[in-house]
């Protein structure tokens, strides 16, 4: 059996094939490989259910991992609008002649080989690699098991389009599944460049705690709405069941909604009936539970419900003696992702934004638009939460690093 290091020595060496490649040929190949997608989703579908089979029924993750027509379909125009995304890379940052004559440039330039290591989305595998053919990046693909099946058609389709456009399918490796071959990653120094975890907070501290290779995190989720004294109270509602229920099982859906007391009993009420419709199951703080008595689905909250992603129709509800109770509840359980505030209140949107420590803050809208692609910018590999390199929706634009790259005449120091 090919041992690891071998793979990974590949890809190192197949970066050359697509910074070498012209960019309306890498252009072709992701609306080839979208093409592709479409023409062979059958199959994908068919690998998907084998992988959907193996799941428990209740199992808050299968949403991730479901593909359909729809969101295949989705996937395929997300890789086409990543084509039509201008190249990233060979952009002159800055440039100068010193007084000896030299001519210097600093330039965008690809990252090299990207590994990145995700559970259950098979649309990831799409993402990461279109957005690395974009940015001339290859990239190493470890998913879970959960997804296995599906991973290794979409990678397969990948490959297809590659070879067919004479680019070195190495470019585009998928691992192994089996979870042995993360030890073997983080001590690839000399063959991955940065390494991006993506999914539960387990998974993203475990890899930032042990690998060798560089690491930016896209961060779990745990996301707050918090209703201050002056929101509009039917604005408030509707952004807080849009940011729980429109997909509760990404990072970016709120997981604890925290209610001024001014407002608690009646914004509560109005909320009551929302939530009913969706069976969003609440755990509430004391006096929360008290306001929201014949709720169907209610429990009281335990300490560990208040910084949990729940990952599905469940969230956390607290009463707060205003903005400044607010503030120290998000600044201890936030994962600083995303944050909301629902007022109609100028300062009090204006204090929440320069105070709450998050990569997106939102005034008077949902945490739901936390996305790449809703920011414009294409499809992304994950939401950063750190605050080097990148911060927020980690997109095409910041797949690169710099090169200074020096032009002289025979100069010497």
């Amino acid at each position: 059996m090919t041992s690891i290091t071998d793979i990974l020595k590949k890809t190192h060496k197949a970066t050359s094939s697509i910074q070498n490649a012209g960019d309306e040929q890498i252009k072709n190949i992701l609306f080839n490989i979208a093409d592709e997608l479409i023409a062979r989703r059958n199959e994908l579908l068919t690998a998907n259910a084998k992988d959907l089979a193996k799941q428990s029924p209740d199992n808050p993750r299968n949403d991730r991992l479901l593909l359909n027509e729809s969101r295949i379909k989705s996937i395929a125009e997300s890789i086409r609008k990543v084509a039509n995304l201008p190249d990233p890379t060979g952009k002159v940052i800055e440039k100068r002649t010193l007084p000896n004559g030299l001519h210097l440039q600093k330039m965008a330039v690809p990252l090299g080989v990207v590994g990145a290591i995700y559970e259950s989305r098979p649309n990831v595998t799409f993402d990461i690699a279109a957005l690395c053919l974009r940015s001339r990046n290859a990239c190493v693909l470890k998913g879970s098991s959960e997804a296995e099946h599906s991973n290794e058609i979409a990678v397969d389709i990948i490959k297809s389009v590659l070879k067919n456009n004479k680019i070195n399918t190495d470019v585009v490796t998928l691992l192994p599944s089996a979870r042995e071959v993360v030890e073997e990653i983080f001590k690839a120094t000399k063959y991955i460049d940065v390494l991006i975890p993506r999914g539960s907070d387990n998974l993203i501290q475990y890899v930032r705690k042990n690998s060798l290779v560089p690491v930016i995190e896209t961060g779990a989720g745990v996301c707050h709405v918090y209703v201050e004294s002056d929101a509009d109270l039917d604005k408030a509602v509707n952004i807080t069941v849009n940011a729980k229920v429109s997909r509760p099982s990404v990072c970016n859906a709120a997981d604890a909604i925290l209610i001024d007391r001014k407002v608690a009993g009646k914004f509560l009420g109005k909320l009551k009936p929302e939530f009913e419709k969706y069976s969003v199951e609440i755990f509430a703080d004391n006096e929360s539970y008290n306001l929201l008595n014949g709720y169907s689905h209610l429990s009281k909250a335990t300490p560990e419900d208040f910084g949990r992603e729940f990952l599905s129709l469940k969230c956390a509800v607290k009463v707060v003696d205003g903005i400044d109770e607010a503030l120290e509840h998000i600044d201890t359980y936030s994962t600083k992702h995303s944050e909301a505030i629902v007022s109609e209140n100028k300062d009090a949107c204006n204090r929440f934004v320069r105070e709450v420590d998050a990569a997106v803050v939102y005034t008077n809208a949902s945490t739901r638009f936390t996305d790449g692609e809703e920011f414009g910018l294409g499809a992304e590999i994950g939401i950063s939460t750190q605050k080097l390199h990148a911060r927020g929706p980690f997109a095409l634009e910041k797949l690169v690093t710099e090169k200074w790259v020096i032009e002289g005449n025979g100069q010497v120091r």
